[in-house]
């Protein structure tokens, strides 16, 4: 083979590889693995990372749920403590699968090869998210004909509570409010029934039973300085 032919062979097979490259899909998101903190029924945190868990929607934390009997009792906070209870103190690896409006990695999480984001619908601690996936409509229809769970009661899907605390917070609060960055962040401020105003950090030991009541004047933090220069201080003992 001459020079210049070996050169036209090399050029073309440059030129392809190249093609070949830009025609290839861009590479997934490194999967983001570690012990997690349970924000919620549907997020986690790990490493500084807020994970909001795919195609599921758990009751948020502060929600309450009608049982059989039709007494209320607090979903959002049995979902949490039924997620990181089932965790433990395993290592979790999650798939990032989109970025939400909150900047949360959304994920498939996994306790080695179980799916967790199926096993709380499974276990009728959240629905099937289907406004964004059709992945968990299986177990979901399979958690609801066992009538366990929030489906043994009644409740709201949360994706409506959601939109009826916001309506009622707007209607309580005619003055625009602009939005705090701590609301998407994982730092509880509780208020005890004394007025302590005590923060808890993801992972600590009252953080999955705690839940935020905004209307209370309790409020999410980005960091425990935030906490402190807003008159909270960290748990004794």
């Amino acid at each position: 083979m001459t020079a210049g032919r070996r050169k036209r062979v090399s050029s073309v097979r440059l030129t392809l590889t190249v093609l070949g490259l830009l025609a290839a899909p861009a590479l997934a998101a490194e999967p983001i693995t570690g012990r997690p903190s349970v924000t919620d029924g549907d997020t986690l945190v790990i490493r500084n990372t807020r994970i909001r868990l795919h195609g599921i929607d758990a009751p948020e934390s502060a929600q309450t749920c009608q049982d059989k009997a039709g007494k209320d009792y607090r979903c959002g906070q049995a979902a949490a403590l039924a997620l990181d209870s089932h965790i433990g103190h395993a290592t979790v690896t999650c798939e990032p699968r989109d970025t939400d409006q909150y900047g949360r990695t959304v994920s498939v999480c996994r306790k080695g090869p179980e799916d967790l984001n199926a096993w709380m619908v499974t276990q009728e601690h959240a629905i099937a998210y289907r406004r964004y996936s059709t992945d968990y409509i299986a177990q979901e229809q399979a958690a609801r004909a066992a009538r366990r769970g929030i489906w043994a009661g009644t409740f709201e899907e949360p994706s409506t509570w959601r939109r009826a605390q916001r309506g009622a917070t707007r209607e309580n609060q005619p003055d625009p409010v602009p939005s705090h960055p701590a609301l998407n962040c994982a730092i509880k401020g509780n208020i005890s029934r004394s007025g302590e105003k005590v923060y808890h950090l993801p992972g600590s030991r009252d953080y999955a039973r705690t839940v935020i009541k905004e209307r209370a004047g309790e409020r999410m933090f980005c960091s425990k300085d935030e906490a402190r220069a807003a008159g909270w201080r960290a748990p004794r003992g």
